[in-house]
């Protein structure tokens, strides 16, 4: 299924041909217009729902070619959006330019420093596969194919969230290409206001070309996944919220609802089952870990228990993500708390009656998410929960799946706080309510600094299908003009 797929060729018709040959002159990556190979391939992801329709396409294969692209971009009077993987998808790009990062793939860990450093590209999984060279680990999340950069924005919460906090926290500097084609190295000293504004804030500023974040000392972990047939669903959700209150900051899960269908794509032990699966990751010993979850297995019988002691390129295992591009839509809350009755309720509306699948994720928040430094643009740090809400899209209708969200996100209404960025699952800048989306991601007063900086960044608003978005290791290429200018 293809929503957001409108042949809107008009402006590639328009493009001036000198300058589109100027451009594929001074870039070393492809320049692709609609018709041209290899054009559906780049601008396809890993949501499959939307796809961008731009005038052109520049396959990036550095900052220098991301540079050149917003040039000519603000030159042609083009918006200009931004992929790696495509699993952020917040809007759809029609008739604009579309820079696509996938080529930048370059990853340096510098284990004495516990630092990484990564080009635009790059996903979680090579990351977190140099890092356990050295017993490290990032702040990733739970899917080792999400990009890194546009995940980090978005605050991410991770695996190890309420041990170490939000990915953003760890960032330590940025390499922005601004509106007006310049390339600038943040950090917290040289531009603070427009560096924390990037750490929450999204790709609306400008485009991040390549990122440096701290490193954790985690080489394993103990996790993994309960899971719990259907007729224990309520008790297992009573028990996980009371569970919540008493658990050290040392392990953050979270527990999903999934009624799957009865098709013969899934291994027979899945179809047409409704499941609780409670997933654990847990930073001390597992001997401790064994007593932590003591009071979850007291809920009955499972229909799988997998928690063990793992090496921590493992953990991708505790949510099991799926990895093949899908479609699907989704919406979130976060939550100052919640009673059983309201995530009763909500499982009630999702559950195998409900007229089209949902995937419920409720995430436990708080510890060092609250704690870390609230000077960037993460939002609701307070937030207790995350209550996510995704749904397949095909052969479903759109609205009603979004009507079947909204009704589940009316039942948490009392407690909701707002939205993270990094849980919009689909495309929302279509929506009637796409602004107040926006506005629930920050809160008033982080938006109005957001909105004063846009102002100031980027006053034509190039960048507007973005909501407000020991020793080295290497892998991947180095731009030669990047390596001159000694910014990389």
């Amino acid at each position: 299924m293809e929503i957001n797929d409108l042949a809107r060729t008009s402006h590639a018709s328009v493009l001036d041909p000198a300058a589109l040959t100027g451009l594929t002159r001074r870039v070393q990556g492809p320049v692709l217009l609609p018709g041209d190979d290899g054009y559906d391939a780049e601008r396809s992801g890993f949501q499959a729902a939307y796809r961008h329709r731009p005038a052109v396409i520049v396959g990036a294969e550095c900052a220098d070619d991301v540079a050149a692209a917003v040039g000519f971009a603000r030159e042609q009077g083009l918006p200009v959006a931004v992929q790696a993987t495509g699993h952020g998808l917040s809007a759809a790009t029609e008739g604009g330019l579309l820079i696509s990062t996938r080529r930048m793939d370059g990853v340096w860990v510098d284990a004495a420093a516990r630092t990484a450093r990564v080009e635009a590209g790059v996903v979680w999984g090579p990351v977190i596969e140099e890092a356990a060279r050295h017993g490290l680990a990032p702040l990733n999340g739970s899917s080792p194919g999400v990009g890194v950069i546009s995940y980090t924005l978005g605050g991410g919460v991770g695996v190890l969230a309420r041990t170490f906090g939000f990915a953003a926290d760890q960032v330590r500097a940025v390499d922005l290409v601004t509106a007006d084609a310049r390339r600038l190295h943040l950090t917290a000293d040289s531009e603070p206001e427009l560096f924390r504004a990037l750490l929450g804030g999204g790709h609306g500023l400008g485009v991040v070309t390549a990122m440096e974040f701290g490193l954790v000392p985690v080489a394993s972990l103990y996790g993994g996944q309960l899971v719990f047939g259907g007729d224990l669903v309520d008790d297992a959700l009573a028990a996980y919220l009371r569970w919540t209150e008493t658990v050290p900051d040392e392990l953050t899960s979270s527990v999903a609802l999934i009624a799957y269908p009865d098709i013969p794509q899934l291994p027979e032990s899945l179809r047409g089952r409704y499941l609780a699966q409670i997933r654990i990751a847990y930073t001390g010993s597992a001997e401790e870990g064994e007593k932590l979850v003591a009071p979850l297995r007291a809920i009955g019988p499972r229909v799988s228990d997998d928690l063990r002691e793992m090496p921590y390129a493992e953990s991708h295992t505790i949510h099991r993500d799926p990895s093949d591009p899908h479609a699907y839509n989704g919406d979130n809350a976060l939550l100052s708390g919640l009673d059983a009755a309201a995530l009763r309720r909500v499982a009630a509306l999702t559950g195998p009656a409900a007229p089209a699948m949902v995937v419920v994720q409720l995430n436990h928040l708080g510890g060092a998410l609250a704690g870390h430094s609230r000077e960037s643009a993460v939002g609701h740090r307070d937030a207790r929960f995350a209550l996510r809400l995704l749904s397949p899209l095909d052969g479903t209708d759109l609205a009603a799946v979004r009507a079947l969200h909204a009704e589940a996100l009316a039942a948490v209404a009392p407690w909701r706080l707002g939205r993270s960025v990094n849980f919009l699952f689909g495309e929302h800048g279509e929506r009637a309510d796409a602004a107040e989306v926006a506005r629930s991601v920050h809160g008033a007063e982080v938006h109005r600094r957001l909105a004063a900086l846009k102002a100031v960044h980027d006053p034509e608003n190039l960048f507007r299908f973005h909501p407000s978005g020991a020793g080295t290791t290497a892998r991947g290429p180095l731009c030669a003009e990047s390596v001159a200018s000694g910014t990389l």
